[in-house]
Parts: structure tokens; sequence; C-alpha cells
């Protein structure tokens, strides 16, 4: 410490950059984050993109922030404030049904009944079994995975950590191996009768996912949408008063109030390595700056892939890079309206439009979303959530007017027969106003700007790979130990003092922190 040398330089200003930085502050270190953009947040900012309509541009909604961060950092002294969604999600059927859920039990359970009496009845089992596993991987969040194949220490971690799971009695157990193993269909349809509830949770299964809710793995993804809380409340979802950018602007002050340093539009290269070590970074202007240990807060596959040499990385590890799974098939949208949209089957204002708007009446539906996406490389009738926080944040739009974020599923990585996300991102977004305007007759004239972000978008503005808005598939040959590769899931990198802080590290992805909080818990106890 001390000197003129740093002693971590962190790649990435996104909200896990920002928390591993603030901890290693805290803990006496000289921190350098380096931000491409001249704004820091990363995927979690609030822009304007319309004359007087402010969103959030990529992440979008509160949940799986840490709650241990936000009072570490004292995230609402500055300025921090997160309100509840009045109910968590409102799906569109047809013309006349809908299903609201949230509220209380009760009230959802009202609702299911009109589709079966049957899955209203075993709700609370199907809560109760998805909360006993959430409550020990939200324990597995803030703790460091072992190292396969490490010391004594990661011994102790997995014995320790394993413990969490084998307290859970028979029946959970074998819910939680359902979970990792099953379709979100075949897990749904052990538990439920209606296509309409399975449609409502098996939408979790897809959100960031390129993937048919029939695809072996991805009921876990739904689980992992479930572990969050707001302002103390289980599974709850909220908005971030200002929008996502809130929450990073906060952080912000509370890093420079730490003493860190920041630097935007500061694109980083290269990782420098000297002799097997990592000793800096090179900017892209050719500025080159040294410091003790190096902190990635980018995915693996951009951070293997450009900003290493592979010449540096050991040959297993390399390859293995190579075939790390990224692409979430997300497109992202933001519109400007100038009046509320009305669902044709609940058209007068209400608490549904301050909830997630889901559409995706079926799973059958989801199926044929994703293999549209695969032939075609969109689906003809995406999978849309949207949200119009302006009904609970009139700071983002002019008065009597709203935004909507629209987040979108499937959309493929890279679209086949060589054809460019920027010759047909304009399309791909008409295609999604057309999917709510068939729900919401008026919606498509009501819109009076809009910013479209494909997946080729969305790595060029965020450095998502793929578009992955995980930094990397949620599987579980990429989960816990093996997040990004077995052997590195203790946020140490296969070059001494370099690190990962980011969302393809464990407990993945998502507006959580924990990576960050994590790692630098690792950094300070290699001290």
């Amino acid at each position: 410490m001390g000197g003129g040398q740093d002693d971590a330089l962190i790649i990435g200003g996104g909200h896990n950059g920002l928390t591993c930085a603030w901890y290693l502050a805290r803990a006496g270190l000289k921190v350098r984050i380096l931000e491409r953009r001249s704004v820091v947040g990363g995927a979690a900012v609030t822009e304007e993109f319309h004359p007087g309509f402010r969103n959030s541009t990529a992440s979008y909604t509160v949940s799986l922030l840490q709650a241990k961060v936000i009072a570490d950092m004292r995230l609402h002294d500055w300025g921090l404030r997160v309100v509840h969604r009045p109910i968590s999600n409102f799906l569109p059927f047809d013309d006349r049904n809908y299903l609201k859920l949230g509220g209380s039990l009760e009230r959802t359970q009202a609702e299911v009944a009109k589709y079966s009496a049957k899955d209203a009845e075993t709700l609370p089992a199907y809560y109760d079994a998805l909360e006993r596993i959430a409550d020990v991987l939200r324990d597995l969040a803030l703790k460091t995975p072992p190292n396969a194949g490490g010391g004594v220490q990661d011994l102790i971690r997995a014995a320790t950590q394993g413990w969490g799971l084998r307290k859970l009695g028979l029946e959970a157990q074998r819910d939680l191996l359902d979970l990792f193993a099953k379709s979100a269909r075949t897990f749904l349809d052990g538990w439920f009768e209606s296509d309409e509830i399975k449609a409502a949770f098996g939408f979790d299964a897809v959100v960031g996912n390129y993937a048919s809710p029939d695809t072996p793995g991805s009921a876990y993804v739904l689980l992992h949408h479930v572990f969050g809380e707001v302002n103390g409340v289980k599974g709850a979802w909220g908005h971030a008063i200002g929008g996502m950018g809130a929450i990073t602007q906060a952080m912000r002050q509370a890093c420079q109030a730490a003493g860190v340093e920041i630097m935007t539009d500061a694109p980083v290269a290269k990782v420098l390595v000297d002799n097997g070590k990592t000793v800096g970074v090179a900017l892209e202007d050719g500025t080159e700056l040294f410091a003790r240990r190096v902190v990635a807060n980018v995915g693996p596959k951009l951070l293997y892939g450009k900003l290493v040499d592979e010449a540096d990385l050991p040959p297993d590890f390399a390859r293995r890079m190579r075939m790390f799974k990224a692409g979430s098939g997300t497109f992202r949208m933001n519109v400007a309206l100038s009046e509320l949209p009305r669902f044709t089957c609940l058209p007068e204002p209400g608490e549904h439009l301050a909830s997630g708007i889901v559409i995706a009446p079926t799973l059958d539906y989801m199926d044929q979303a994703f293999t549209d996406a695969r032939a075609f490389g969109w689906s003809k009738r995406p999978i849309v959530e949207m949200l119009i926080p302006s009904t609970l944040d009139d700071t983002l739009a002019p008065k009597g007017a709203h935004v909507a974020s629209l987040f979108c599923q499937q959309f493929a990585p890279v679209l086949p027969d060589g054809r460019s996300w920027e010759a047909e991102r304009e399309a791909a977004a008409d295609t999604i106003i057309d999917t709510v305007e068939a729900f919401a007759p008026g919606f498509k004239a009501s819109v009076v700007g809009r910013l479209s972000l494909s997946p080729f978008d969305l790595e060029e503005r965020f450095g998502l790979a793929g578009g992955d808005i995980m930094h990397g598939a949620m599987s579980i040959d990429q989960l816990w130990a093996a997040r990004p590769v077995l052997g590195h899931g203790a946020y140490a990198g296969p070059i001494q003092n370099l690190w990962m802080c980011g969302a393809g590290t464990h407990p993945g992805g998502g507006v959580t922190g924990a990576p960050g909080h994590n790692c630098a818990r690792e950094i300070i106890r290699s001290l």
C-alpha cells in the first residue's frame, strides 16, 4: 500500500466493480476503477432516450441486490430509495382472461382458482418448497465457493457449504435435484395442472436465458429469480426511484467518499502480464497503468477472449473459456408513451400497470419463441415483459406521459444467414411493438419515441458477450464452484494477481453486488 502504484485496478465500473472497490478501499487499499463509458454503472444506468424521457437502459428492476451491500455501503444515505410493486406480475392471456400474481398469498390463490381450484390449493406447498431451497441458496450467495483441487481451506468450504444442503429434508433435496436437472415444463407439470399457472411461473425460467422451457436445467433459472427481497420482504420486486442508475450513482458516491479513484472514458485494451504475474493494464489509447492486482468486472468471455493474451493462460483453461456459454437471447427496448396502455382483458388503469406485465400466455408460446429464434433469428411472437416505472416514479417522464421498459426474449445473439443486427434491429423492434399491440390496441400509436438494443447492441454498449445479461449461461455446469470453471470458482483467475468480481462468478447474474462483495473479501484475505 502507499506510493504511486495502485493496490487494485478494477476493469469496469458496473455495480459489482463499484461494490468490490468500496470494500477494498474500506480495508485501506488504494483502488482505481477504469470505466470505458462516460458514466459508471455498467448495465445498471438511467439515461435519457427521448427528449424529456429517462429510463433504466438495460437492467430494469430491483430484487436481488444484497441487503448487506445496501447496509454496508449506506446506499440509502446516498439517496437510494426503492419502492415496492403493488403486485408482482400481470399476465394477459387473451381478450378476456388474465392472471395477477402477488399482493398476498390469498389474493394469488383467488386468481389461480379462476383456472384451477386444485392449483390454488397446491400453491402454498409450491411456494414453501421453493422458499426452503431459496433460503439455503441465499445463504450461499455471500460465501466463496471452494476451488476444486484446492487445499484444506477449500475442503472446509465444501463441507460447510454442503452442510446447508444436507440439512434440507428428503423432500426438499428431491425438489432441489429437480430444479437443477429438469426442464421448467417438467418441473411445473409435477405441481400444477393449469396451463395459465405454468405460464406464470415458467416465464422466470426464460428470463435472460436463451432456451426453451423444455430445455433441461431451465428450472434452475426459475429458482434464481425468487432469491431476492425488497426492503426486507423476501421474493418481492421493486423500483429504484430515478431508475437503476440511482443504485450505481449511490454506489459511486459511497466509493468516492471511501477514496476510490474513478476514471471514465478509459477503455481497457489488454491485461498486462509479466513473467506469469498480472502487473497492470493497457488502455486503448496506449496508456499503461500498473497495480499490485487487477480485478475484472467484465464477463469471462470478454476477459479471457479479448483482454488476456491466450499465450498467458494454461492451455486447458483457455480451451474451456472458448467453450464457456454466453448469450441470453435478450432484446431490450425503452419506449416513450403519450398515454398508458389499455389491455383488452383489463382496460382501465390499475395496479396491474405498475407490475411486471408478461406477454407469454403458455409454455408452448415460449417454446415456439425459442424455436423461431433459432430458425429465423428472432421470435415471430416474442416473449415480452413490460414495466411502466413512471406509474411509481414521476421523475422519469413529463406529466401525463409515461415510459415503459420492454425486456424481450428470444432473439439470437448471432443472426443466421449472415444477416446483421444493425440491419434488422428496427424490424425486430416493430415485431415487439406489434406483439404488445395485439393485447393492448392503441399501444403502437401511443409510442412517441423508442430506444432499441439488440443482443449486438448490448454487447457493443455494455460489453455483454452475446448480449448476455448474466455474463454467462446459468446452467449447472457454470454455477457455484464451476463459475466460470472448476478450479477458479473462488474469484482468483489462473494468472497470479488477476481476480474476477463480475456476474460470471458465483452467484451469477442480476443486480446483486454479491460477486463484488465476495471477491473483495477474498482479496483482503489474501493480504
